[in-house]
């Protein structure tokens, strides 16, 4: 398993990106792999909330 100091976080208080667990839990997205994809965590959260919403409509 991956040390969680490894990994890259996006900070939804301040828009900002770090390495490890630097800000609270309730303030981080993530993990992500490598900071490009943390820098793009709200964009990834929104391609994955459509995705979901596209699953749901299916289902109904």
């Amino acid at each position: 398993m991956t040390d969680p100091e490894e990994l890259w976080y996006y900070n939804v208080e301040d828009g900002t990106v770090a390495q490890g667990l630097q800000a609270p839990a309730r303030s981080r997205m993530g993990p992500y792999p490598d900071r490009d994809s943390a820098q793009r965590a709200l964009d990834i959260a929104k391609e994955r909330n459509k995705a979901a919403d596209r699953e749901d409509e299916e289902w109904q």
